[in-house]
């Protein structure tokens, strides 16, 4: 077992979510699926790693960064998630609205959603289109906290192979 910061362990036997309740797990893979519906792959990804990178989890980066390389995302923009504000055109107003909106959405407990970023993001998405962008964040943070939780390594056989 090897001890990282804050008294926190890597290695130590962990429970597998999938096997010990795979009715959950399925039922968050099924809900995944349907928020992505109609949306932009390209900004699932924008969103998923943000969020991803905001919460501190290494295996949900790694895999959602391998997916958006694989469906064409370049290494520069990959590179401009974390400082999206300051990285002028690399991103379109839709793609800046939804990393506002899972920005404020991932860290919630900082004082919920600021009405301002809501805003820009329903002047940017139709309500449906909102509600699943909501959904792909709920949904990644969802999954974020499950890798945390159970020590999931970056590398490891990603969630999508199970499905």
């Amino acid at each position: 077992m090897v001890m990282t910061v804050e008294g926190t362990t890597t290695g130590s036997i962990r429970v597998d979510f999938a096997e010990a309740v795979p009715k959950a797990f399925k039922a968050l893979i099924s809900f995944d699926a349907a928020a992505r519906e109609g949306l932009d792959p390209a900004l699932v990804e924008l969103v998923q790693i943000r969020s991803s990178q905001l919460n501190g989890c290494a295996y949900c980066l790694h895999l959602h960064t391998s997916e958006a390389r694989e469906a064409g995302e370049s290494e520069e923009r990959l590179h401009m998630i974390s400082v999206w504000r300051e990285a002028g055109s690399f991103f379109t107003e839709p793609e800046r609205a939804a990393l506002g909106l899972a920005e404020a959405v991932t860290l919630v407990s900082g004082g919920g959603v600021p009405d301002a970023v809501y805003r820009r993001a329903a002047a940017t998405f139709g309500e449906e289109e909102l509600a699943r962008l909501l959904a792909v964040i709920l949904a990644v943070n969802t999954w974020n906290r499950i890798a945390l939780s159970t020590a999931k390594a970056p590398g490891a056989a990603p969630r999508r192979a199970r499905r």
